[in-house]
Formats: C-alpha cells, sequence, structure tokens
C-alpha cells in the first residue's frame, strides 16, 4: 500500500502522511449486519464473500494498519477513535 502514496501526492503535496484505519467486528457481528441487509439465498453468498475478503484484508493489510473495532459502538464513537489515530 505504501504505492498509494503516490496517487495522493499530486493533491495533498509531497509531505502526505497516510494513515490506514480497517474498521474490524467479529464474525457474529458481520453477520448480523449482513442478516439485516440480505434476502434469502443472497445471505449465504455474502456470508461466504466476507469471511474471505476479511481473511484477505487481515492477511494483507500491513501492520501498521490501525485496526479499529466497531462491535456494539456507535458511529461517533468508531469516528472518534479514528480521527484520533490520525493525530
Amino acid at each position: 500500500m505504501a504505492e498509494s502514496k503516490g496517487m495522493f501526492q499530486p493533491a495533498m503535496g509531497r509531505d502526505v502522511e497516510i494513515v490506514r484505519i480497517l474498521l474490524t467486528d467479529s464474525d457474529v457481528t458481520a453477520s448480523e449486519r449482513l442478516a439485516g441487509r440480505e434476502l434469502g439465498s443472497e445471505l449465504e453468498h455474502e456470508l461466504k464473500s466476507s469471511a474471505y475478503e476479511a481473511r484477505l484484508l487481515d492477511e494483507h493489510v500491513p501492520v501498521d494498519a490501525v485496526r479499529v473495532a466497531t462491535d456494539g459502538r456507535s458511529g461517533f464513537d468508531i469516528a472518534r477513535e479514528a480521527v484520533a489515530a490520525t493525530g
């Protein structure tokens, strides 16, 4: 993801600092959220897709990414933690 920095420099300047924020949740929370959005056979597909993508993120997101747990938290609380992580 270090290669992403070059994409932002023309708009923000050469001294841009990128802070990666990864919003996380538990498998239970992800399942509950998907069940609230998906219907019928789409739910099973989305559950499998979500688990696969979560695994990919966990394996490929840089170790310096800030992980912010979202389980049981308000959007405001999550945003406050994310903004605090950016300094």
